[in-house]
């Protein structure tokens, strides 16, 4: 959440509830130019100290610290998306408990020297990113204890439809809407319009060649829904032997097997890794709908989730 200098806000970290005493918070923060860490505890029906009847039943702890332009906390934040956006992962390491002078977000990446001279909160960064897993560290003794959350920051999923048709337009509208890197292939040069896919790479040519026009393994997904049974083969001959993590293909059953058989022995490795039917199970019978189910299963492929409901509080 941004609270700025006249005191408008960008973003909640509450329904609303929290907002206005933060505000009042970051007064001091601006002033002192230093971190500051606060607690609600809202586990108890008596709302006695803050007054804000929340109800959530939970405890927040909020760091909050200042954002001038050249400051730490947004030259790392920046640099964190530049180089997201580069294909690098990074992380950025909030320390919210310790002496007030280290509170406060720095960044960590292989290639940089750390802005923070501590190596058990480094080795920790460099195990984060290598496993793709954000979590907290606690480390020091009672006389010396930190705490800091280590928030990885991956490069963002890239996905490949291969296909331009109508149906497309909403898939490529909802992963946009998450920012993701998008790139549409098609053999039929009046569907491979860019103006029908704004923020999106749209090319045009012979499904046969599409291993030699794109870089595949560049794609964390692969969505194929070109509705032409033989450029949909080639278009997973091409994929079969990359490194993408999710392969989506349109349609029932019946035609996933027919696929296949036209594909052969250059499928083997693939199966692991198709998702066909595409999308999650949620009744979705539109174009729009089915681009809904298709975009949840990529972001719950991209996040590591199996994209079931949620079943914990």
């Amino acid at each position: 959440m941004l609270v700025e200098a006249d005191g408008r806000i960008t973003g909640l970290l509450s329904g609303g509830c929290l907002e206005q005493d933060l505000r009042e918070h970051t007064v001091g923060v601006l002033s002192r130019n230093l971190a500051r860490a606060v607690t609600y505890d809202m586990r108890t029906d008596s709302d006695l100290i803050f007054g804000i009847g929340a109800g959530c039943e939970g405890c927040m702890g909020i760091l909050l610290e200042p954002a001038h332009v050249g400051g730490a906390v947004v030259d790392a934040i920046t640099t964190a998306c530049e180089m997201s956006q580069r294909g690098e992962s990074v992380a950025l390491v909030t320390i919210y408990a310790g002496p007030d002078a280290e509170l406060g977000t720095r960044l960590w990446h292989e290639r940089r020297q750390p802005t923070f001279d501590d190596e058990a909160l480094a080795s920790a960064c460099a195990q984060a990113v290598e496993q793709r897993q954000s979590r907290s560290i606690a480390w020091g003794d009672a006389a010396h204890s930190r705490k800091a959350w280590i928030q990885v920051v991956l490069p963002p999923p890239a996905v490949l439809i291969c296909g331009a048709a109508p149906d497309v337009e909403p898939l490529a509208a909802g992963l946009r809407a998450l920012r993701y890197p998008v790139t549409i292939v098609d053999h039929r040069p009046a569907y491979a319009n860019a103006a029908n896919f704004p923020g999106t790479t749209v090319m045009a040519g012979p499904a046969a060649s599409l291993a030699s026009r794109v870089e595949l393994n560049h794609f964390f997904a692969a969505v194929v829904m070109s509705h032409h049974l033989e450029s949909d083969a080639e278009y997973l001959r091409a994929l079969a032997p990359t490194t993408i993590d999710y392969i989506g293909l349109l349609g029932p059953g019946p035609r996933r097997t027919r696929l296949l058989d036209k594909i052969g022995a250059e499928s083997v490795g693939m199966e692991a890794r198709l998702r066909s039917p595409i999308g999650l199970d949620i009744g979705a019978v539109t174009p729009e709908g089915i681009a809904l189910a298709i975009v949840a299963e990529i972001h719950a492929a991209a996040a590591g989730r199996a994209g079931g409901r949620i079943t914990s509080g």
